[in-house]
């Protein structure tokens, strides 16, 4: 599923850098990535999603060459076959909750907006307890609940491959549980890749396998 050979990556003029020799990352595996902050984990996930140009390597997901891409390509891509749960959550303040969600179908005409769609949104909102919620908007919404917008509008798609950056991290720990459910059961029925960025260690048994970063980092900085 996901590839990385030689992988190189830099903030400009700043110290930290991101050495990445080989990667590989099966179909349907669930993946946890943990390490310092700072030893670029987050970045993994943008090179991953395309948001980020590595420097140097390859970056192959399902046998397409993501660094090859230009930026278009990539996020065309991005839309149809990657959920990515930010950690700050990129919900658009103008957009009620019911638009946030369905906010990839509005800005790709590769997808296209129906009723199935539509209640795809509804179901998600529901299993993860903000059905109630969908007339609001972001600035009236807890942490937790902006939090699980974000997962409703990754997994809508039914993306190929989920990237979670701390998607657990503003719930208590009932939703923790509630949300890692939630992102194992897309994952299994879209038949899709998980990698989770996460500090909680409490559920890292839960996954297939656990990646540990801090050997990819030459030098910490405040990137995640």
């Amino acid at each position: 599923m996901i590839e990385i050979k030689s992988l190189a990556f830099s903030y400009g003029e700043q110290s930290f850098q991101l050495n990445i020799p080989d990667l590989r990352i099966g179909h349907a595996e669930k993946v946890a990535v943990i390490g310092p902050s700072g030893s670029g984990k987050t970045s993994l996930l943008k090179l991953l999603s395309g948001i980020y140009e590595p420097q140097q390597g390859e970056i192959s997901i399902d046998g397409v060459a993501i660094h090859q891409l230009g930026d278009s390509r990539r996020r065309q891509f991005r839309i149809q076959n990657i959920g990515f749960i930010f950690q700050d959550f990129e919900l658009l303040d103008y957009l009620n909750i019911r638009d946030n969600i369905l906010h990839p179908y509005r800005i790709s005409n590769a997808l296209k907006l129906s009723s199935e769609v539509k209640a795809r949104a509804l179901g998600l909102a529901t299993e993860l307890g903000i059905a109630d919620k969908m007339r609001r908007y972001p600035d009236t919404l807890s942490q937790g609940e902006k939090q699980r917008t974000a997962i409703c509008r990754a997994m809508l798609t039914k993306p190929k491959l989920i990237l979670a950056d701390e998607a657990t991290g503003n719930l208590d720990p009932n939703n923790k549980l509630r949300i890692l459910d939630a992102l194992f059961r897309s994952t299994e029925k879209n038949d899709a890749t998980l990698i989770a960025v996460t500090h909680d260690h409490e559920l890292l048994g839960r996954f297939d396998r656990v990646i540990d970063f801090k050997s990819y980092c030459k030098q910490e900085d405040n990137h995640g």
